[in-house]
């Protein structure tokens, strides 16, 4: 039963989904960061031009540095955001000339500020700043003690503008992933359109219709096509063999039925009481061999065309030597010496159909007994070797030639024999049966003279 567990367009634009998804979330992470980042160059660059500014108002007067805060230092750190500036001038003692930080800048601030020039985001009175400090060593015309300039402002201007740029990023984000979207569909739906295609090419065949598929796909889709076309291949076969079949079964019923005929015209046609009992006992007999034809007919066709049903554990040993003792008290094994082999000690066990294995074991006597003159010594036996148990029938007679042991078991061959009332479906049932056990049929000319039959069961542990 086919039952339809998604799609293949769902479970790709799913992966695809999935996988965009990811890279997205990495791609905004690094978008965001990217954001913070601008915004702290541009603003830093804010703090430190406002700081040049305010080192090139810096006055000397009695050899102590006066400053008037420009204009123009306000201006450069004025945002839209109102952004609250601090500053501070330190002298070269640490004490602070003028400014609005309140002594916040510590000693060892004052130290990193002396290797060069420093940014730092710190708390001032619960509101974080953005900070900026640089010492200069010639900041006058009288004296050349240095001076640090110290300048910040809070944060609300960068992160508006770190949240815009992100926004901006997002929103060109988004657009994208949408037109991605649907170049996604689009290529999901060009990419499947060669299965589209084969799907249609079967859907427009006819149900006997069975020639090799002849179509254009991709590399993925090679091996379906190519299991496709041995599916064909196989259905090509089997309606063929089918044919053949029907065709020799009708010409094997075909046979006894003229014969019926003839012989049944030519008693019409006598008077003699003689006659017509001869005729009779052709008629009889010419008639229990062709309702023995059909039986087998439909019993080879049930064998090849019906379900396999449940196998039991069977001792093929018991099931061997009953159905012989069957067939040693028919009339047809009385002119030969029937016999059994050695069996091996304890049960030999198979998974199997007791009815299916009894039907097997009797055509592979009826067999013997048809192709062998009287006086003829059969013998079954059964042999187990690890992991497998064979079935073996071995008789004295003519045999078969080399080149005819193959076909053996097709319908309707004989051997070459056409001196036996033998309908050449035995060993056919035989084999048909075989494979239904996952068995192994093997034909081959006993040593000496005679046919040897050998078929090779999975075995069972002994203790099943």
């Amino acid at each position: 039963m086919i039952v339809v567990d998604g799609t293949l367009k769902r479970r790709l634009g799913a992966w695809l989904l999935a996988t965009v998804g990811v890279l997205g979330a990495f791609l905004l992470v690094e978008a965001y960061t990217s954001a913070q980042r601008a915004a702290d160059r541009a603003y830093d660059s804010q703090l430190e031009a406002a700081g040049l500014t305010i080192a090139e108002a810096i006055q000397w007067q009695d050899s102590r540095p006066v400053v008037e805060m420009p204009a123009a230092a306000f201006q450069i750190l004025a945002t839209d955001q109102q952004e609250r500036v601090f500053y501070a001038i330190l002298d070269t003692t640490g004490r602070e000339v003028t400014g609005n930080l309140d002594g916040a800048v510590t000693p060892a601030w004052q130290h990193a500020a002396k290797a060069g020039p420093v940014w730092m985001t710190v708390q001032h009175h619960g509101t974080p700043i953005r900070l900026h400090g640089r010492e200069l060593t010639s900041a006058g015309w009288e004296s050349l003690d240095p001076v640090q300039i110290w300048v910040g402002h809070t944060l609300s201007g960068r992160e508006a503008l770190a949240g815009d740029l992100f926004v901006r990023t997002l929103t060109r984000f988004l657009a994208m992933v949408l037109v991605a979207g649907l170049l996604m569909l689009l290529a999901i739906r060009t990419a499947l359109g060669p299965v589209r295609r084969l799907r249609q090419l079967l859907r427009q065949r006819d149900a006997d219709d069975v020639r090799p598929l002849h179509a254009h796909v991709p590399g993925e889709l090679y091996d379906m096509a190519e299991t496709l076309n041995a599916l064909f291949a196989r259905q090509r076969e089997g309606r063929d063999a089918l044919l053949r079949f029907t065709a020799d079964a009708s010409h094997q019923l075909k046979t006894p039925l003229a014969g019926l005929q003839s012989t049944s015209e030519l008693a019409l046609q006598s008077e003699q009481p003689d006659e017509w009992r001869h005729a009779l006992e052709t008629v009889h007999d010419s008639a229990a061999r062709t309702s023995r034809l059909a039986g087998q007919l439909l019993s080879l066709a049930r064998l090849r065309h019906a379900s396999e049903g449940g196998r039991d554990t069977v001792d093929l040993a018991a099931v061997l030597r009953d159905t012989l003792m069957e067939w040693a008290e028919r009339d047809a094994a009385q002119h030969h010496d029937l016999g059994l082999a050695p069996l091996p000690e304890g049960p030999v066990y198979i998974q199997g159909e007791p009815w299916s294995l009894q039907e097997m074991i009797g055509n592979l006597i009826d067999n013997a007994l048809r192709y062998t003159p009287p006086g003829s010594v059969i013998t079954l036996g059964l042999e187990r070797q690890p992991g497998t148990v064979t079935l073996s029938i071995e008789d004295d007679g003519p045999g078969v030639s080399d080149d005819l042991l193959g076909r053996l078991h097709q319908p309707f061959e004989r051997g070459g024999r056409q001196d036996t009332q033998g309908s050449g479906l035995g060993l056919a049932i035989v084999d048909s049966i075989a494979r239904r056990h996952d068995a192994r049929l093997d034909v081959h000319n006993a040593p000496g003279h005679g046919l040897r039959i050998d078929i090779r069961f999975p075995a069972l542990p002994k203790e099943t």
